[in-house]
């Protein structure tokens, strides 16, 4: 089997048997996923940073209005944000997916337009969409996909923008089971009235829709169109087995939920960093793996994901190009 090998292949590079850590274990599952001990460096990198509005801000628990998203759209179009700074700088690629922007965008080479509505409700007073609303969503994520890894695409990673989007992902880690005194945090900075606010509608709003029935009826509840596309991105690379790269918060919520459909997404999932924002660890465990990255950062946008582009080809190179104790003639020592 392939892992037998790949795993003796490591134990036999000219380094203590583990020592490289992380680097091993990502290497090993990158040799899994393309099924060889000689994985291939990605060729096409890219990042979809899936966009929409969210009706939750309608209760106030935003620092910012809801025209930012619109905003951030267009900033991402040309080239002025984070993410286009980091991805420039590992030469991937950078998409934007329009979900639900309450703004009609004019057609453009990476701005893909996928909307299934313009903004999802409020869920505090109503569901954020219909259920047949929240499997179109999860359709159109797997059609994204499935046109990027058609054209070449090998290494993908998944970032968000939306004003009141750590609100939903809170909702949505709620509605599956989390308790929200580990995950009600701040996503931009707002004060301690505004945090109680926000987690009082978290609560009520679970409270009004429960109970839940399974993960499609949650994003249905409490979601929003770009986490189901998110949710559907993903999914989609499993099946094709190509391997992605999740972001912060918002992004690894949408992982919970496509995990919950389908558990077997994470034999192809990296998660780029650790975000400062509390619930994603807890999220992260839930989940069961390790983020690549701890950097203190809680932009979004893909920004972790992308980082993270350099210590996976790192990996893959140190399992093609570190040579092996017999190559080397280096004595191996004690087994």
């Amino acid at each position: 089997m392939i892992e037998k090998e790949l795993k003796n292949k490591l134990d036999n590079l000219t380094k203590p048997v583990n020592s490289l850590g992380q680097l091993e274990e990502i290497a090993f599952k990158m040799g899994v996923i393309q099924n060889t001990i000689s994985p291939k460096l990605p060729k096409d990198k890219r990042v979809y940073v899936f966009t929409s509005d969210h009706g939750i801000v309608e209760e106030g628990v935003s620092a910012f209005p809801k025209e930012v998203t619109a905003q951030m759209v267009f900033n991402f179009l040309n080239n002025g944000a984070a993410i286009n700074v980091l991805a420039n700088h590992v030469n991937a690629k950078v998409f934007v997916v329009d979900a639900g922007t309450d703004f009609d965008f004019e057609e453009k080479d990476n701005l893909i337009i996928k909307k299934v509505g313009k903004s999802s409700k409020n869920f505090l007073k109503e569901k954020a969409m219909t259920y047949s609303e929240a499997e179109k969503a999860i359709e159109y994520g797997k059609e994204v996909a499935e046109k990027a890894i058609n054209e070449g695409a090998d290494l993908l990673a998944l970032g968000d923008m939306g004003i009141g989007n750590t609100t939903t992902a809170t909702a949505i880690n709620h509605a599956l089971g989390i308790s929200i005194e580990k995950i009600i945090d701040i996503g931009t900075v707002i004060d301690d009235t505004t945090l109680e606010k926000k987690k009082n509608v978290v609560v009520q709003a679970c409270k009004n829709h429960s109970p839940f029935e399974n993960p499609i009826d949650v994003l249905s509840k409490v979601g929003s169109f770009c986490f189901g596309e998110m949710v559907g991105f993903m999914l989609k690379c499993a099946e094709k087995k190509i391997p992605f790269v999740i972001d912060g918060y918002p992004v690894t919520s949408a992982a919970h939920l496509a995990y919950k459909i389908d558990p077997s997404i994470k034999n192809y999932m990296f998660v780029g960093h650790v975000s400062a924002v509390k619930g994603h660890k807890v999220i992260l465990e839930e989940i069961g793996l390790n983020p690549i990255l701890n950097l203190n950062m809680r932009l979004g946008e893909g920004t972790g994901a992308v980082l993270s582009f350099t210590i996976i080809e790192s990996a893959i190179k140190i399992l093609n190009e570190m040579a092996s104790f017999d190559d080397a003639n280096v004595s191996k020592g004690q087994e």
